[in-house]
C-alpha cells in the first residue's frame, strides 16, 4: 500500500506518514523476507567474526595515505544572496555530494546546471539518488528516471548512489527485497552508459542488511550513512562499539558478503544541533552544542580514515539550520564552528599518511606525516590530561586552525577540542 509523501523541509528528510499497524501487518504478510535475511547472516557469521579479528587487530599498525578521503555534501540552496560554491572552495575540500530526489525529475535541469557549475570549478562529484514509496510501486518510472540522470549526469559524476537510507520505512521501502528489486535496473543501465554505482546507502548501525544486499549487487564501492551515539562523541559505545569498531565491523561484514573486497565509504554523518527547533533531524535528546559538533566532527573523521577501513567519509552537509558547517537562516550564512574546525582538518592532513598512534587513558593522540612536517592531533576523550612528546613541537594549532600555546614545548594540556601539534622532526618511531 502507499501513502501520500510528506517532505519536512526544515530537515531535509520525509515525515514518517504510514501507519505503525499498516507497517506490522506488511511486515507479517512478509515473513519470508526475515529468513531469507536470517540465513544470509549465519552462512557468513564465521568469516565476519574472522575479519574482525584481523581487521581490529591490524588497525593504526600501517601507514594510510588521506588522498581525497574528505567529502562534503552540498545543496543548490536558494537561501540567502550567498553561493555555496564559494563556501565550499573555503573549506578545501574536493569532494562533494549531491542528492537528487526520484520525485523532482521535472527539476533534472536546475540540479544539472549546479552540478556543471562544481565540475568547473573542480570538484569532484558523486550524485546520491533518492527514492520514494511510489517508486516501489512503479519500477518503470524509477527506471526511467535512473536512465535519465544516467544519461544526463554521467560525464560530470564519478559514482552514483542507488537509494537512501531505506532501512527506514519513511524513506518508502519496508524490506531489502523491495530495495534490491529498485536497485537492479540500476546495475542494467550502468554497463551500457559507463557509469559507476555505490550502495546500499544503509543508514545507522544495521549491518545485517548487507550481506543479502551485497552478495545480489556488485557495487563499486560500498556505502554507509555511518551515524554513531548523536548525544555524545564518536568514542562514545553503541551496543560496545564506538565509531571506529563500527568501521571495523563494517569492513568485516562487507568483505564476508561479497566475493572481492571492496573499498566503503561514508555517504552521511552529521550531529544535529541543539536550538534549532525543527530544523534539526533529531528532535528531542539527540541535539549538541555548535561547539560540540565542531569537535566530534574532527574525532569521527580521524580515527575512522587512519584505522585504513575507510576509505572517505562526506559531511552533510554544508548549509543547513539544523546541522549544517553553515547557519542560513536569516539571509546572510554564518559559519558556524565545525565549518573552521573542518577547513583546518582538510588544509592540514588532506594527502597526508597516518603514520601511528599514542596515547593512555583518554589521551588520543594520531600522527600524520606531510611533506617534511609531521603533525599530531591530541585530544581527550575523558577528563582533561596532558601528554608529553618525544620532541619539542614547532607550533600548535588549536581544533578551528588559530595558533594555540605550546611552541617549543613538548608537554600540552588535551581536552575535548583536538589540537594540531606540528614537528619538524619525526615524533614517534
Amino acid at each position: 500500500m502507499s501513502f501520500p509523501f510528506a517532505w519536512n523541509e526544515f530537515a531535509d528528510q520525509p515525515h514518517n506518514v504510514a501507519p505503525k499497524s499498516e507497517r506490522l501487518r506488511y511486515h507479517f504478510r512478509h515473513a519470508g523476507s526475515y529468513v531469507d535475511l536470517a540465513w544470509s547472516n549465519i552462512v557468513r557469521a564465521a568469516p565476519i567474526i574472522a575479519n574482525l579479528a584481523r581487521y581490529r587487530a591490524g588497525m593504526y599498525k600501517r601507514p594510510v595515505i588521506l588522498s581525497n578521503a574528505f567529502g562534503l555534501a552540498v545543496s543548490p540552496t536558494a537561501d540567502g544572496d550567498a553561493d555555496p560554491l564559494d563556501f565550499l572552495a573555503e573549506t578545501g575540500v574536493r569532494e562533494t555530494l549531491l542528492r537528487i530526489p526520484s520525485w523532482e525529475k521535472d527539476r533534472l535541469g536546475d540540479y544539472e546546471r549546479f552540478a556543471r557549475r562544481v565540475r568547473d570549478r573542480g570538484f569532484g562529484l558523486v550524485l546520491a539518488l533518492l527514492q520514494r514509496r511510489d517508486d516501489v510501486f512503479d519500477l518503470a518510472g524509477w527506471t526511467e528516471f535512473l536512465d535519465e540522470v544516467f544519461d544526463r549526469f554521467g560525464p560530470l559524476a564519478s559514482h552514483f548512489e542507488i537509494g537512501h537510507a531505506w532501512n527506514r520505512t519513511k524513506w518508502g521501502l519496508w524490506s531489502f527485497r523491495e530495495y534490491l528489486d529498485l536497485a537492479r535496473p540500476a546495475f542494467d543501465l550502468a554497463p551500457k552508459i559507463g557509469v559507476k554505482l555505490i550502495g546500499p546507502a544503509v543508514i545507522d548501525f544495521e549491518f545485517h542488511l548487507y550481506p543479502p544486499t551485497l552478495s545480489r549487487l556488485p557495487f563499486d564501492k560500498v556505502s554507509s550513512l555511518l551515524y554513531v551515539d548523536r548525544t555524545g562523541p564518536p568514542e562514545s559505545r553503541q551496543f560496545g562499539w564506538s565509531a571506529a569498531g563500527k568501521a571495523a565491523l563494517l569492513k568485516a561484514v562487507v568483505d564476508a558478503s561479497s566475493r572481492a573486497g571492496r573499498d566503503g565509504w561514508v555517504t552521511e554523518v552529521n550531529w544535529p544541533l541543539k536550538g534549532t527547533g525543527p530544523y534539526s533531524p533529531a528532535a528531542g535528546r539527540p541535539n549538541v552544542s555548535e561547539d560540540e559538533q565542531a569537535s566530534y566532527l574532527v574525532r569521527y573523521y580521524i580515527p575512522l580514515l587512519a584505522g585504513g577501513l575507510v576509505e572517505r567519509i562526506y559531511w552533510w552537509q554544508l548549509a543547513a539550520p539544523g546541522y549544517g558547517l553553515v547557519d542560513t537562516r536569516g539571509g546572510a550564512w554564518r559559519r558556524r564552528p565545525a565549518f573552521a574546525a573542518f577547513r583546518t582538518l582538510v588544509r592540514e592532513l588532506d594527502e597526508s599518511e597516518f603514520i601511528g598512534r599514542a596515547g593512555r587513558g583518554p589521551a588520543r593522540i594520531f600522527y600524520f606525516k606531510k611533506g617534511g612536517e609531521y603533525t599530531a592531533v591530541a585530544w581527550s576523550a575523558g577528563k582533561t590530561c596532558e601528554f608529553e612528546f618525544a620532541v619539542p613541537a614547532r607550533r600548535a594549532l588549536n581544533r578551528d586552525g588559530a595558533e594555540a600555546s605550546g611552541s617549543g614545548g613538548r608537554r600540552f594540556r588535551l581536552e575535548g577540542s583536538p589540537l594540531y601539534v606540528v614537528f619538524s622532526e619525526r615524533p614517534v618511531p
